[in-house]
């Protein structure tokens, strides 16, 4: 069975309308649906919430979770800020850039622009604490086919040492200096 594609990813919020509004003001997101009910259909039980669909762009939804009557939410304090995120694909560098001087004009800080070589990116939090990435793509064909021809390799590796391969150390050798 091959999957089609993500249907939806859904994260818990403090706040259905905050986050309705935050997405909508700074990620200029469309408030695709929302669904409200006192009884989880999955599990039958009693405990109200609302379901907020955002769209992401090509047919990818973003939704949220509001939970009452569940204690206050949290995150995972064994993983690392940086490593759970959403991270969310814009048309240029160019309009990275934008997005990014404006979401600083509105009040949230930013980190980046990152360069990963393949793409460039920023990073922020929404309201409720989730990280964000925005990305906008800069690879090559050719980069992309060497990265595609090392990928086994590389996890074979890592599955042995739990050490960063250096399969694809040339991606970094711009940042160290090498090849300039």
């Amino acid at each position: 069975m091959p999957i089609k594609k993500i249907h939806h990813v859904a994260y818990r919020c403090k706040d259905a309308k905050e986050t309705v509004d935050w997405y909508t003001k700074h990620l200029n997101m469309k408030f695709v649906l929302a669904i409200a009910e006192d009884q989880v259909p999955s599990t039958h039980a009693p405990d109200p919430y609302m379901h907020l669909f955002m769209d992401a762009g090509g047919g990818n939804v973003l939704a949220f979770f509001e939970l009452p009557n569940s204690p206050v939410m949290g995150r995972d304090p064994n993983t690392p800020d940086w490593v759970q995120h959403i991270a969310l694909e814009v048309d240029s560098v160019d309009e990275l850039e934008a997005a990014k001087a404006r979401l600083q004009a509105g009040g949230i800080d930013v980190i980046g622009v990152t360069d990963h070589t393949i793409f460039k990116s920023i990073y922020f939090f929404d309201p409720n604490g989730h990280r964000l990435e925005l990305a906008a793509n800069t690879a090559t064909p050719e980069m992309m086919k060497k990265l595609d021809d090392v990928k086994w390799d590389m996890l074979a590796e890592w599955s042995r040492t739990k050490r960063a391969p250096k399969h694809a150390a040339w991606m970094h050798e711009k940042e160290l200096g090498i090849g300039q």
